[in-house]
């Protein structure tokens, strides 16, 4: 009897150590430190380009609208995110300044606003050439008292161009050109024509 009773108490103590260390076990395994490390999360940021761009430059704009044919030299600047190698987002303002037809007497002001994305479709050595596709509002300013006055409608502009990096730096120097529609009355169709320079950062 005593025997039994020693094997017993041996057993039982056996039972708790093992018990014991189970535990210990299953709480390191659910411990934070024993978890695996959660994934990174996805970068916004190009790979192999900066992510920012800002561009200022000199448009030529000629227009055809509300009956009359005439240009604007225009002052234009824009900045650019891209999210990928390939895939970016403008936004755009452009001002011009000039006089309707023949007339110096007719001031006729142009302001377009507008954003939409951007498309690197080849970027190798020391050019890149783009597209890019905006949505915006372009808004015409005539003389007062000619019967033209202020005049505003949602427009788009599509174009595209190249930009020649200077040296080793991050300036380009672009050279664009645009088409820009909008509903004024009849339908105008209106180009653009530009330069200027860009800084990557």
């Amino acid at each position: 009897m005593r025997k039994f009773l020693i094997l017993c108490s041996a057993l039982l103590c056996f039972s708790f150590t093992a018990s014991a260390q189970d535990f210990s076990a299953a709480f390191e395994s659910s411990s934070p430190e024993a978890a695996p490390a959660a994934p990174a999360p996805a970068s916004i940021i190009p790979p192999d380009r900066d992510p920012w761009q800002i561009s200022s430059g000199f448009q030529y704009m000629h227009f055809n609208v509300l009956g009359e044919k005439f240009h604007n030299l225009a002052f234009q600047a824009s900045v650019t995110r891209y999210f990928s190698d390939r895939f970016g987002v403008d936004g755009t303002a452009i001002a011009g300044f000039g006089h309707a037809g023949s007339n110096p007497n007719i001031v006729a002001n142009s302001v377009f606003v507008g954003g939409g994305p951007r498309v690197s479709l080849y970027n190798h050595g020391h050019i890149e050439l783009w597209a890019h596709v905006l949505g915006g509002w372009q808004h015409f300013r005539f003389t007062q008292g000619d019967g033209r006055g202020s005049n505003s409608h949602i427009a788009f502009m599509a174009g595209g161009g190249a930009d020649y990096r200077i040296r080793e730096s991050r300036l380009y120097w672009r050279v664009e050109a645009n088409y820009l529609g909008a509903n004024f009355g009849p339908y105008s169709s209106n180009y653009l024509i530009g330069t200027g320079l860009v800084l990557d950062f």
